[in-house]
């Protein structure tokens, strides 16, 4: 237990940004009368964050970081203080940049909760503007301290000697940290596609309702007829949207090249084929309608697909085709398809996924399938409706072990240069605190706290 406990110590800084660049607005409920902790330049702490994070920490950590209340708020203290010296230092962070982590914070919570409406009634909010508006802030702030952050370490690296002295070090005090199974996968993904008769037809029916519209018809309620759109109950299909909006590039393209009023030809995005009705231009912000419609896949069609995908397993185990080439003939999965199969952790953007926090789904399925060895075909369905058949291959596989230098190199490479990165960010809030207003509660001031927040002389 000593060694996992080691190995987050070292990361506590990273892991604190992370988890309140998402986590935090599973605590932001509406602003409520509260007892302010400290302030630091013009940022508070307040009581109750010194709590709800030290709780977050706990979960997100799964039990294995143990943080006091007076440690809490230090490293609080120590957020804030970063945020702050980013204004001073003229630290620029771009509305593009703040948008998207909000667009990704609104899309983490309606995964985790099912609709954009349910993470609106579970934290207070009125609607969704308000929630973005609260994550805006947060969100901004988060990429005002992790910019400041990289300006402070910016030219901070590791030699291999300092490698070696930092992996014997933890050697020599028996606490080497024991790094959790990893795999590889791979997949090939072949597609349920329409009869070309069902798209005749999809293209025919929005190309009349086209002219229904243009001769007077209300937009609305074509679409509440009509369309496939499961938020078009709520929204008419009407959505605001700007270039930087996490909206397909094909609904973007159109919106931003009609007039106002135009309504367009039937066009196709992976969700489907769509007819888009303009409705205004404010500055950068357009104002658009849209009616969606998805072809219906006959289940013969996916008794065929299916057949073709198991076909296709039995020809890679008899050595008549490989994985590689057959996913270069085969795959119909764009993101994968151009390079071998690989699937890519969404969270981090690495090839490789610690086997206890992948998607319960996907564990299921390759929880117990041996290096090289591939799982059976299953059904799958994406976020735009569209039907598939898929199989995985696991690339590689790495047990549960302690760290070792050689086949852990890069690994241990990142927990030197972190550690070196935290002492470095250390030092520099040891100098910023005597320059910054600093004001503590004195409910507070009993911690012993490891810099010289109360500034205390001789310290």
């Amino acid at each position: 237990m000593q060694q996992k406990i080691t190995i987050l110590k070292f990361t506590k800084i990273i892991l604190f940004i992370a988890f309140v660049g998402l986590l935090s607005t599973s605590t932001f409920a509406q602003v409520k009368i509260d007892g302010v902790a400290v302030v630091i330049g013009k940022n508070i702490v307040l009581d109750s964050d010194i709590d709800k994070f030290k709780q977050e920490i706990e979960i997100r950590s799964e039990g294995k970081i143990k943080i006091s209340d007076c440690e809490m708020l230090e490293e609080l203290m120590q957020q804030k203080l970063l945020a702050h010296h980013a204004v001073i230092d003229s630290v620029l962070v771009s509305d593009p940049e703040v948008n998207a982590r909000v667009e990704r914070s609104v899309q983490f919570f309606t995964q985790q909760y099912g609709s954009v409406d349910k993470v609106i009634k579970a934290y207070g909010f009125n609607d969704l503007d308000d929630l973005k508006k609260e994550l805006y802030t947060v969100q901004q702030e988060n990429l005002l301290i992790e910019k400041e952050q990289q300006k402070i370490t910016e030219k901070i690296d590791v030699t291999p000697e300092e490698i070696r002295l930092f992996y014997n070090g933890l050697k020599e005090k028996g606490e080497l940290p024991e790094f959790s199974a990893e795999i590889e996968l791979a997949q090939i993904v072949i597609n349920v596609k329409p009869e070309k008769e069902e798209i005749t037809r999809i293209i025919d029916k929005l190309t009349e309702l086209k002219k229904e519209i243009e001769d007077g018809a209300s937009f609305k309620m074509k679409a509440i007829i009509n369309s496939d759109d499961p938020g078009v109950t709520q929204n008419g299909g009407r959505y605001e949207l700007t270039k930087e909006t996490q909206f397909i590039k094909e609904f973007k393209e159109m919106a931003f090249s009609l007039d106002i009023g135009q309504v367009s030809k039937p066009f196709k995005s992976e969700f489907g084929y769509h007819l888009m009705q303009l409705h205004e231009i404010k500055g950068n912000i357009r104002v658009a309608s849209h009616i969606l419609m998805q072809p219906n896949v006959p289940d013969s069609k996916l008794t065929e697909t299916r057949k073709k995908a198991e076909d296709l397993v039995t020809d890679i185990k008899s050595g008549k085709i490989t994985f590689a080439e057959a996913v270069v003939k085969y795959s119909d999965d764009k993101e994968t398809r151009n390079s071998a199969g690989l699937i890519l952790n969404p969270y981090t953007g690495e090839s490789t996924f610690d086997l206890t926090k992948m998607d319960p789904a996907l564990y299921a399925r390759v929880a117990e399938l041996k290096k090289d060895e591939l799982s059976d075909v299953f059904f799958d369905e994406n976020r735009s409706g569209e039907k598939m058949y898929k199989f995985i291959l696991m690339r590689d596989r790495t047990n549960t072990h302690t760290a070792d230098l050689v086949n852990d190199y890069v690994k241990v490479q990142d927990l030197a240069l972190t550690k070196k990165k935290e002492e470095t960010i250390d030092k520099w809030a040891k100098t910023k605190i005597m320059d910054t207003y600093i004001k503590m509660a004195d409910a507070h001031r009993k911690c012993n706290f490891i810099k010289n927040w109360k500034k205390e002389t001789g310290k």
